[in-house]
């Protein structure tokens, strides 16, 4: 611990974000770092804790307090006061493989979890210190190419590139295995190439760190669809292990009447054609979603809603209303929402910012949800019929309660319906390709990461359900070491 009064003589603080209407005009990411000796400064606030809550990743509440990975966030932190940024890269890095993209999507369960954020509110910036630390390795060249010493001879494939399927190649790579990373899409990084837009996670980041791996080893095949247009059983023929690390990707959709007029989409389908036609050419080819003078009506509360919020502004949109079903959160805790849980507050993200400041008003409307979606006479969508909620007991015996129409409808106007209701489970075409069992969530059925078919391995989203980028990278990570049990008989990772 450098500094023991730092906590209490420094004061939070964060990077610069440029003000909405400014950042609007482009897609690029809009955080401005601090200077180094200021990120130095907020490095002294973390108070070497002699229980780090802030890398426990232990399950509080049915969610993750603290980090899945356990990173060594008091070291780091303390590495980063003293100016010892190659030393803190070193540490970093131990355990968290890709802080680049943790440090730009991650909502930091650590700063939730810090004692600071318990005493004074104001947790350290274990996010952007993390930022710093990643960067300074790559504007300094201390992140080059490291292929294993030996190779084992054993050969693996990895089903998916998003980010399980990325760590796990990486870690079973590090250790010597021969791997073979299969996508079916154009590019790599899965959710984070085009499930995440280019202003949270601008995409030569991805590029960056996927070139090393190839200098390492990997052998990246894109447009290889399993299951689909590959087959499932020559890749498993062809390699001692495969891992399956397809994510989740099975959209809920919003079965109500006029479901099928033209204009509704799914949220990741929109995305991934913005980002698409960004990085193609510029929005060039005119074949991304377009929602430039539309009224755009955004279903579901979550990160990808506010991403669709965001982008559809950028996009020009005539203006946005996103609906939420569940209660507006309160502005600080409830009592029973006690330090160290993710605190379960009301949170105004970039989206909704640009909203507020372009049309003036919060886009979100809480306790609602839609029953009908009006078309007019070509099949377009026009016009939306809402529903106001009210959470009421639905089974006395379990006193589970649930969210139920009040009798209170309204209609808004809408040129463009995005639904970023969530996801059911894994798309099944690929597990039927491997024989794999399914759980009745929609996922793939395991013991400790190996599935039904041996041989068959699964992490990520795929295996757990829809999650964060953080636990897919975990869930890569332990996935690799049974894996390298399964081929080695032991395992050191």
């Amino acid at each position: 611990m450098g500094k023991p009064t730092g906590f209490m003589e420094i004061a939070r603080q964060t990077s610069t974000e440029l003000p909405p209407c400014e950042r609007i005009q482009n897609f690029n990411e809009f955080h401005l770092p601090l200077p180094q000796d200021e990120q130095q400064a907020q490095g002294a606030r973390c108070m070497d804790c002699g229980v780090p809550f802030c890398q426990s990743g232990m399950m509080i509440g049915g969610m993750a307090s603290g980090c899945p990975l356990n990173n060594l966030i008091p070291e780091w932190n303390d590495l980063v006061y003293q100016g010892k940024w190659d030393l803190a890269l070193h540490r970093l890095i131990s355990t968290n493989r890709f802080p680049e993209f943790t440090s730009r999507v991650c909502p930091a369960l650590c700063e939730a979890a810090c004692t600071c954020g318990y005493t004074t509110d104001n947790p350290v910036t274990v996010k952007e210190n993390e930022h710093a630390i990643i960067e300074y390795g790559y504007d300094n060249g201390l992140l080059t190419p490291c292929p294993p010493p030996a190779r084992t001879g054993k050969t693996v494939a990895v089903v998916g590139a998003g980010p399980a399927g990325l760590a796990v190649a990486d870690y079973l790579n590090k250790r010597g295995h021969t791997v073979t990373v299969y996508e079916r899409e154009d590019r790599l990084g899965g959710l984070l190439m085009y499930g995440i837009p280019n202003m949270k996670l601008e995409k030569q980041v991805i590029d960056r760190r996927t070139d090393i791996m190839k200098a390492e080893g990997i052998t990246f095949v894109t447009g290889a669809d399993i299951g689909g247009s590959v087959c499932a059983e020559e890749v498993l023929n062809t390699h001692d292990a495969v891992v399956l690390a397809c994510g989740a990707k099975e959209a809920r959709d919003i079965n109500v009447p006029g479901r099928d007029a033209q204009g509704i989409y799914f949220a990741v389908d929109y995305l991934t054609s913005v980002t698409r036609s960004l990085l193609d050419s510029g929005f060039a080819d005119g074949r991304a979603v377009n929602a430039a003078g539309k009224k755009v009506l955004v279903i579901g509360g979550g990160d990808t809603g506010n991403d669709c919020v965001g982008t559809a502004i950028r996009q020009g949109c005539a203006g946005v209303v996103q609906l939420e079903m569940m209660p507006c959160p309160p502005a600080e805790r409830a009592p029973s929402n006690a330090w160290p849980e993710w605190p379960k507050v009301l949170k105004t993200d970039y989206g909704q910012q640009e909203a507020i400041a372009v049309f003036g008003n919060d886009p979100r409307i809480y306790q609602t949800t839609v029953k009908e979606f009006y078309k007019n006479e070509a099949g377009q969508v026009c016009g939306a019929l809402l529903s106001k909620l009210e959470s009421k007991v639905v089974d006395e015996a379990t006193g589970r309660r649930a969210m139920v129409p009040t009798g209170e409808e309204f209609t808004v106007e809408c040129d463009l319906v995005l639904i970023a209701a969530g996801f059911t489970g894994c798309q099944s075409y690929v597990a039927e390709a491997f024989g794999v069992d399914l759980t009745r969530r929609g996922t793939v059925a395991d013991t400790m990461f190996a599935t039904s078919v041996p041989k068959v391995f699964t992490c990520g989203d795929m295996r757990r359900g829809q999650s964060l980028v953080v636990w897919a990278l975990r869930e890569g990570r332990d996935a690799a070491a049974q894996v390298d049990k399964s081929l080695m008989g032991y395992t050191n990772l």
